[in-house]
């Protein structure tokens, strides 16, 4: 009999040293109330509690959870309706607050999330809900961190997966974008029409430009050559000139010398006169432009004294060395 209560005794006292020990694993926590009301939190490791006194009311992971939204149909500012696809990411911060300041904390952060959603949608006009898809997501998480810090929980993340309009809606914004597309199709043609005829024209007008530049520089150039040419010949005909006075000149100088030292060269020399002033009137005769010329043959003894007057060295008072006398006379009589 005294084994038996001693077998009771070492089995109670076992259960109970079992009892006291709790052991809670790495990223959880667990919370220990005494005799109903709370008492410690218990970290990861290696905990002892009094049994039958103490009882681990709730345990829970601390990590980062994810929380899937299921669709749900909200309506826009524009009373379009849409169904929204929405996750979240969170974790628990403040374990007792967690246990303590609300009951059934996932279907509570369901809720939440939902009516936060339904609200931020309402909000929005349908366009707006596709463009602004992470403005929205920051603000649901700015609204739903605030609305559980009470609870201990700490909202990382939100994101919207899927907004989906309805059927009817889908087909419309089907249309409209396709008749947005055939719009800016025709604005992009008409835009590349227009672009084409101002290349086209601004092209025509360059070469107008440079057509004219050319014939201007063309024209530039030609009286250019031509002013050279002008100015050329000009110098050459008062070179060819100049020479042909100096020869001139040279040749009167060798006559003129000559005639002093030759008694016979005043004969020679009026015998080419009257030569040379028959050849220009053969000339004159012989050009293009020629007309009848009539002379008096009387006239010839009269030129030739005017020519031997011009060169006369007058250095001899009344005589002329290079005539050196009467011209000779020229029969005029004509045979009868």
């Amino acid at each position: 009999m005294e084994q038996f209560f001693l077998l009771v005794f070492l089995a109670l006292g076992g259960g109970a040293v079992a009892g006291s020990v709790k052991v809670v694993n790495q990223g959880n926590e667990a919370l220990v109330e005494r005799l109903g009301s709370y008492n410690k939190k218990l970290e990861p490791g290696l905990n002892f509690v009094i049994p039958f006194v103490d009882r681990v009311v709730y345990q829970e992971t601390i990590r980062e959870k994810v929380l899937d939204i299921p669709p749900q149909q909200c309506i826009t500012r524009d009373n379009v309706g849409i169904e929204v696809d929405a996750v979240f990411y969170w974790r628990i911060v403040d374990m007792e607050k967690a246990w303590y300041k609300v009951e059934n904390l996932q279907s509570a952060m369901v809720n939440m999330v939902l009516t936060q959603i339904r609200a931020e949608m309402g909000q929005l006009e349908l366009d707006q809900t596709f463009t602004a898809r992470s403005h929205i997501s920051e603000l649901l998480l700015q609204d739903l961190d605030v609305a559980t810090d009470p609870w201990g929980v700490k909202v990382t993340r939100v994101e919207l997966r899927d907004i989906i309009p309805s059927q009817a809606v889908r087909e419309s914004m089907e249309l409209q974008m396709s008749a947005e597309r055939r719009k800016r199709a025709a604005i992009l043609t008409s835009e590349g029409d227009r672009e084409a005829a101002v290349n086209s024209a601004k092209g025509k007008a360059e070469a107008q430009i440079l057509d004219a530049e050319a014939r201007q520089k063309a024209t530039i150039l030609q009286a250019e050559a031509q002013q050279k040419t002008i100015v050329l010949q000009a110098q050459a005909e008062r070179q060819q000139q100049v020479l042909k006075a100096q020869a001139t000149a040279e040749a009167l100088q060798i006559i003129t010398n000559t005639v002093k030292t030759e008694p016979k060269a005043q004969q020679i020399l009026q015998f080419l006169l009257a030569q040379n002033y028959l050849e220009m009137g053969t000339k004159i005769g012989s050009s293009e432009s020629s007309k009848v010329m009539f002379m008096d043959p009387r006239s010839i003894p009269a030129t030739l004294e005017g020519m031997r007057s011009i060169v006369a060295d007058t250095s001899d008072g009344n005589s002329n060395p290079l005539f050196g006398g009467e011209i000779p006379t020229v029969n005029n009589n004509r045979p009868s």
